[in-house]
């Protein structure tokens, strides 16, 4: 499953039915950012901006030598990681599309980081309403690349449903945190 938020995280399901999960990359943040510091609206809707533009390889390239993107997990980040300095001379449309396809990167790295090569990847969080980023993504991911909603699945409320699982949880005394989650030692309440 990968979610789509400001940060983009994978988590899988291995065969074993153990978990693996961590942060890809930026995913919508950078690009969110990006049109509200040029006075624009709130976020590219439908990949417009980004439709409408050209990547720089060079600046992608730049983003993409980070060494966040040869760590292996479980590894996180934030939002703010990544400086919009790289993009600030390029046009808004230039700029989104740059940033769109240094998220889908970032998610198709994170898919190929997995221990287990993924059957399917199911795309959460808001940026699976960008059908650019979404097109980005399914060109590089190497795998099948499906919606929560192509899965039968609620999209706007698995987030929420995932913190009330994990609240409940809690309440029982069991784990949230695992060794191959977020690099704990021993599973933690």
């Amino acid at each position: 499953v990968l979610n789509l938020g400001g940060v983009g995280n994978i988590t899988l399901v291995r065969a074993d039915g153990g978990l693996e999960a961590f942060d890809t990359g930026p995913a919508n943040g950078m690009v969110d950012l990006l049109v509200q510091s040029r006075g624009k609206k709130r976020m590219d809707e439908g990949g417009r901006l980004a439709a409408a533009g050209t990547v720089d390889q060079a600046v992608l390239d730049a983003y993409l030598a980070h060494p966040y993107f040869v760590a292996t997990g479980p590894k996180s980040l934030d939002r703010f990681d990544f400086s919009l300095d790289p993009v600030a001379a390029l046009s808004l449309e230039d700029a989104a599309a740059t940033l769109t396809a240094f998220a889908a990167e970032a998610a198709a790295l994170g898919v190929a980081r997995c221990s287990e090569k993924p059957t399917k990847v199911v795309a959460c969080g808001g940026g699976r309403h960008n059908p650019v980023l979404l097109a980005a993504i399914r060109e590089r991911a190497g795998v099948p690349v499906t919606t929560a909603e192509d899965e039968g699945w609620r999209g706007d409320s698995i987030e929420a449903e995932a913190f009330a699982f994990l609240a409940a949880r809690c309440l029982l005394g069991l784990p949230i945190s695992f060794p191959d989650t977020t690099g704990v030692a021993e599973p933690l309440t």
